[in-house]
């Protein structure tokens, strides 16, 4: 008999998607999918683009709210699903009542804050030894003290279908190649390169016959006004998506590009889980916690004593971790993605 797995998602989408190897180690020695996530209504696309979920469970307590009512109600509608074990990714007491108000068996998660008992399968983690998010997800499909698997890259399937109606809709044509740019940061402006280094970057993809999309959240919109505002003359030749999808149909986009160039952040985790040659921005941010996992995805990164900070704004006022990341040496990583990733095609066709 197969386990029915409850997986309580995270609430960033990077983490979210950086947990799709954990889905896909439960997956891979069944058939079907056994696997439900909890996941709050703006992850949801997320998990419907994995292998291996079976059902996907909207959430809607609001961010920081107790909402105990809700979350009793929502525990007893789960109960008559049987489920043998939950996966609690977030260390929140919260994010680890529903699966003890459904009374579920086991309850896998880290030491977190304040939740014995409602974790009952409880992991202490060794951040030296699983300094990535994405290790110290799939250390949870191990037994306690068991080697911990190499983790898959992560992989997310594009809704075609959603992809070639929402391409119609917003009158968007492949004549050229594309080149996405993700200029937001949903955590805050440290992790944001600077507009004006967006702007000369998008005019050396135009210059090479390229299309320039701007691709984000309605709250990157802002970020993605400073790019057009400073690239002039030229940001008639490109075209500003922000706000104008949701995060799966971004997430389909993105899977046509032939090169995305993003910040830290979901939209980053998102090109490098679907297959896109990408250059990932870092900074305040560090690249050996959350990278992007891909083989055509590379570091754009300086190297200064302050960095990384992992700060909103920049304590110090000066900015040199995303300031002095040249433009141009960000075209030549996007070149070299490019060229990586004409490589591997060419030894698919070989295959």
């Amino acid at each position: 008999m197969s386990e029915r797995i409850l997986l309580v998602a995270p609430s960033w989408v990077g983490d979210a998607i950086l947990s799709e190897p954990l889905i896909a180690l439960l997956r891979d020695p069944y058939e079907d999918p056994i696997v439900d996530v909890l996941a709050p209504a703006w992850c949801a696309p997320v998990y419907a683009r994995m292998r291996g979920v079976r059902r996907i469970i909207e959430t809607t307590s609001g961010h920081g709210r107790f909402d105990w009512a809700v979350r009793k109600a929502l525990a007893r509608e789960l109960r008559p699903n049987g489920y043998t074990r939950a996966f609690v990714l977030p260390n929140s007491w919260k994010s680890a009542l529903i699966p003890w108000l459904a009374r579920i068996p086991r309850r896998t998660g880290y030491r977190g804050e304040g939740r014995w008992g409602l974790v009952n399968d409880v992991r202490k983690l060794d951040r030296k030894a699983l300094p990535r998010l994405v290790d110290r997800f799939v250390a949870l499909a191990a037994q306690p003290g068991a080697l911990v698997p190499f983790p898959p890259e992560p992989g997310l399937i594009p809704n075609a279908a959603n992809r070639a109606a929402a391409m119609r809709a917003l009158h968007l044509r492949l004549t050229k190649p594309v080149a996405i740019l993700c200029p937001g940061a949903e955590y805050g402006p440290a992790k944001r390169w600077p507009p004006t280094h967006f702007a000369e970057l998008a005019a050396r993809f135009l210059g090479d016959g390229m299309q320039v999309w701007l691709v984000g959240s309605p709250n990157d919109s802002l970020a993605a006004s400073s790019v057009l505002q400073a690239a002039g003359e030229t940001a008639r030749h490109m075209l500003d998506l922000t706000g104008r999808t949701d995060i799966g149909t971004a997430i389909d986009l993105l899977s046509v590009a032939k090169v995305v160039v993003s910040n830290d952040s979901g939209l980053m985790h998102a090109a490098a889980a679907v297959g896109a040659p990408l250059v990932a921005l870092f900074g305040s941010s560090s690249p050996l916690y959350t990278p992007p996992i891909s083989a055509l995805a590379v570091v754009a990164k300086i190297d200064i004593a302050c960095s990384p900070c992992f700060k909103r704004e920049c304590p110090l006022k000066h900015f040199k971790c995303m300031r002095d990341l040249a433009p141009a040496g960000v075209y030549d990583l996007a070149r070299d993605a490019l060229q990586l990733a004409r490589s591997d095609a060419m030894l698919d066709d070989t295959d």
